[in-house]
């Protein structure tokens, strides 16, 4: 038998400055299914996490709340931790990045790259907002685009041409935080040079340990060339100091990722049996695994592998990337109550209902994964309630009226004993490799073959029969172990259902080796319901109920809070001005994502006697562009033609909402032809 494993195991550290949303949750589900599958295995695995607490974000909100950024993400880890474990997921450790390991581990990674002379400095011009004192982030600038004169815009790239371009390119800029008008300042920051780590990037991210897809996309970036990180901020900044250099701070993403290293130091301060340096010095023998998602790749595959080789420490064993997650096959909306906090779904639902959910979805891929909650609805409760829990609920009446609840000896069907033992490799493997979809297929379709074979033999007609009862009590004592094999290849997935399936069943916590026994002359406990249906008017309270969260939100949001909010609707116009306006029916015959833009879709529309090109900055409504293929939308045909740089565009399309996934192109009635005018 082969020795134990050593396997350490993180998930990206949530954001100290909100809620954990059940997109969040698809990650942490995600990781500690696969915890505890090698722990169910008798491998060492320990799950640490911990909040990202640094950063202006969190300065900013602390101070517009009135208290101290401490207080803040005190706060917030509280609500964190409690959504986490309510979700059942068990981490080892869950920490926060503002702890003193983090700390010490930072300043000794970046002393190391210092001293290695992987750390270069030079003057950087930023803009300053001198209201508030301090440098703003691109985020932080708002202005006019200098390329459609778009107003309102960030101070990276225009919503709604799709323009990118450097901050002091704005028109009219203005801080987001105090509407000031910035000036230029000149101020000395601190670089990671990552393209000393080039070539062995290069190798690192081939060996292996990346998904090929990820791996792909991070040979894009490496082909084009590594620029120097920018690893420092200026005071005021809520992080920690760079050590020896007074009012320079560390930048949030330098100390993130040493926030894994600092938990699991934390976690052995406490467990002696743990030796930090095993785990992380370089050639260390034990595993290490991160689980992220696919918009954090460069900083897990790129930067972080690259600090951890200039300053002696070990490389992960792999990064496993997943997708987002869409629900009814859009992005998450608050208008549609679609944008579901954790809170929200707990307080209507009960946690494993998502995690089996989540389960029979996921792949090894970085493909998005979609929940449908109709679908959801049935997969739970045909899968879970109507095959898993009714083996258990057909078969344990019959043993404790007929036997006193005593499972007798004996295997009543060798051929499905031989096929769960056989299939119990094959699932093993889906868990490693984090193919938990295939191990749900794999483990419902042994469910099918059991109740199938319990409806075949039907021992509540045996039971009405003089001189069955010998065979009624075989064929559910088989059926109590099928569902026991069961239990223990989901228990992984099901951690609560497994706990109480182990007191009816009277036996110790499941490994899973116990799959290769079975029980025989075994004393039940009384059989209690192990799993109710969802019932789908909670799905809808939930639903509502996330709604109801938004309207509260905005509710509570002060008006006019720094954001340069101003009202669209103050400007009037003449009606001569809008009659001027050529509205015309179009049908759209083709649309894509624009390469290289990320809001931008190029349309081509028919508008009856010719045909237009527009682009469009609609991307995050509709990810998958084709879907718009043959609809009828708006256009305002007499717009003069405006050069971007991604080609000509040659009308607007006409949209509402208030923008993000929340963009809703207008069509007209049924009816209507391309080229008609709307009048």
């Amino acid at each position: 038998m082969s020795e134990p494993r050593q396997i350490l195991v993180t998930s990206a550290l949530p954001y100290a400055n909100g809620s954990i949303h059940l997109g969040h949750m698809l990650e942490y589900i995600q990781t500690d299914m696969w915890v505890r599958f090698q722990k169910l295995r008798g491998n060492q695995c320990i799950y640490v996490c911990a909040d990202d607490a640094h950063g202006s974000a969190i300065m900013l909100r602390a101070e517009k709340e009135g208290i101290t950024p401490e207080q803040l993400i005190a706060n917030v880890q509280a609500e964190h931790s409690s959504d986490f474990a309510d979700f059942l997921v068990d981490f080892d450790n869950f920490h926060s990045t503002h702890s003193e390991e983090n700390r010490e581990l930072s300043g000794l990674i970046y002393a190391r790259l210092r001293d290695a002379g992987h750390i270069a400095t030079r003057s950087v011009t930023q803009y300053f907002d001198p209201e508030k004192g301090m440098f703003l982030a691109d985020r932080f600038i708002k202005g006019t685009c200098p390329k459609c004169a778009a107003e309102d815009q960030y101070g990276d790239n225009c919503e709604k041409c799709g323009a990118t371009y450097a901050p002091t390119e704005l028109k009219n800029p203005k801080s987001a935080i105090s509407g000031a008008t910035p000036v230029l300042r000149d101020s000395q920051h601190f670089f990671f040079k990552l393209p000393d780590f080039q070539a062995m990037l290069q190798q690192w991210t081939r060996s292996g340990t990346l998904q090929d897809a990820v791996a792909n996309k991070l040979a894009e970036w490496l082909d084009s060339g590594l620029q120097e990180w920018d690893i420092s901020r200026d005071a005021p900044y809520f992080g920690f100091e760079i050590p020896g250099e007074p009012g320079k701070y560390f930048y949030v993403w330098l100390d993130a990722p040493i926030g894994y290293m600092a938990s699991f130091k934390n976690l052995c301060a406490r467990r002696p049996e743990l030796d930090f340096d095993a785990f992380w010095n370089e050639g260390s023998k034990a595993e290490l695994y991160h689980f992220i998602g696919k918009d954090i790749v460069n900083f897990h595959a790129l930067f972080w592998p690259a600090m951890l080789e200039g300053a002696g420490f070990r490389k992960p064993s792999a990064v496993n990337v997943h997708g987002y997650l869409t629900v009814n096959g859009a992005k998450m909306s608050k208008s549609r109550g679609t944008f579901i906090k954790a809170r929200t779904y707990l307080d209507h639902l009960q946690p494993e209902y998502l995690r089996y959910y989540y389960a029979a979805k996921l792949g090894r891929g970085v493909d998005d994964l979609d929940l449908n909650l109709e679908d959801f609805v049935q997969k739970v409760n045909s899968d879970l309630v109507g095959k898993v829990v009714n083996i258990a609920s057909r078969c344990a009446g019959f043993i404790h009226k007929g036997n006193e609840g005593v499972m007798v000896a004996g295997d009543a069907a060798p051929e499905l004993t031989e096929a769960f033992l056989a299939a119990a490799p094959s699932i093993a493997d889906a868990y490693e490799g984090r193919d938990f979809g295939r191990a749900m297929r794999e483990i419902m379709a042994l469910a099918d073959r059991a109740n199938a074979w319990i409806a075949d033999k039907a021992p509540w007609s045996l039971a009405k029969q003089e001189g069955k009862q010998d065979e009624v009590q075989a064929i559910c004592a088989q059926g109590i172990n099928l569902f026991r094999q069961l239990v223990i290849f989901l228990k992984p997935v099901l951690p609560v259902l497994a706990a109480d399936a182990e007191a009816f069943l009277n036996v110790a916590p499941l490994t899973w080796n116990d799959h290769l026994s079975r029980l025989e002359n075994h004393q039940l406990n009384p059989f209690k319901a192990l799993m109710s249906r969802i019932e789908p008017a909670k799905v809808e309270a939930m639903v509502a109920a996330s709604k109801e969260d938004l309207l509260a939100a905005e509710a509570k949001a002060p008006a006019g809070n720094g954001e340069l909010a101003k009202d669209p609707l103050s400007a009037e116009i003449e009606f001569d001005t809008f009659a001027a306006v050529d509205l015309r029916v179009a049908l759209i015959v083709k649309a894509e994502a624009v390469p290289g833009a990320d809001k931008l879709l190029q349309l081509t529309l028919d508008i009856g006697d010719e045909r237009r090109n527009v682009f469009s900055g609609i991307k995050s409504a509709y990810p998958d562009p084709s879907l718009l293929e043959g609809r009828l939308t708006m256009m305002v045909a007499n717009l003069k033609p405006r050069k971007m740089r991604f080609g000509v565009s040659e009308g607007m399309v006409m949209a509402a909402g208030p923008g993000g996934e929340e963009i809703y192109l207008l069509s007209p009635d049924s009816g209507a032809k391309p080229g008609q005018r709307i009048k």
